[in-house]
């Protein structure tokens, strides 16, 4: 464990989710991969589309809608409709195929097992103090078997900005009624964890599971409060 910045009182935690609670990046390769073969099953024509094709489609619909790119679901729903296209006419069907498309990679994508040692610790830490998970991603927190550690659980949407915003930030230290600088976030991404905490003023502990932890490898604009070896050394903080 490294301070770059003192601490105050540590009196509740939130948390992102992907890369920081497990890695995230194979769980997704996974799902795209079940998606690919659930499209290759059930529908020819949307499958024969290029990778290209599927980019242009999804970048069309950023820039009609930006604030898709805070809502990674409603992107996905909403490229999904559109590739349909291909082998469904009828706008009802469409939407029922591409819902049972989205429900394929939404259940692979939440298929993971969390290390013991997070269950543990996390489940110690919320008989302390208050805990709220912050994420930009959208997986199932009930089926991983972290939605009884947290108070509540914040997704980006259409509605929240995605970190680095400070929105979802905001949001959590209302919910929690307590200062931010009271509030330790944990999280991997120095941009959008750290730097955006720290924007919404609260105190921050750099922490990835999916890649060795070196400052001179990241893009750091700024410094976390604190620097964690192990997940399970924030019992010690508080």
């Amino acid at each position: 464990m490294r301070f770059y910045r003192p601490l105050n009182q540590i009196q509740a935690m939130t948390f992102d989710l992907d890369d920081t609670l497990y890695d995230n990046g194979p769980v997704i390769l996974a799902a795209e991969k079940t998606l690919q073969a659930f499209i290759a099953t059930h529908h020819k024509k949307t499958s024969a589309l290029s990778r290209a094709q599927w980019q242009q489609i999804r970048q069309q619909l950023l820039a009609d809608t930006p604030a898709l790119s805070s809502d990674m679901g409603q992107l996905r729903m909403r490229t999904l409709m559109q590739a349909l296209r291909e082998d469904i006419s009828d706008e009802k069907a469409r939407e029922a195929a591409a819902k049972a498309c989205f429900d394929c990679f939404y259940t692979a994508r939440s298929e993971l097992e969390l290390h013991e040692d997070v269950h543990s610790t996390l489940k110690s830490l919320a008989g302390r103090i208050p805990l709220i998970g912050i994420t930009n991603g959208n997986v199932d927190v009930k089926k991983i078997g972290v939605d009884d550690y947290f108070d509540t659980v914040l997704h980006a949407s259409l509605e929240r900005p995605m970190k680095p915003h400070r929105h979802m930030f905001d949001e959590a230290a209302q919910t929690l009624n307590v200062a931010p600088e009271n509030i330790l976030h944990v999280g991997d991404n120095l941009t959008k964890d750290v730097f955006g905490a720290i924007c919404a003023g609260k105190q921050t502990a750099w922490f990835a599971c999916n890649r060795p932890m070196n400052l001179n490898n990241e893009r750091a604009p700024i410094l976390p409060h604190v620097e964690l070896d192990r997940f399970e050394e924030l019992l010690a903080l508080v």
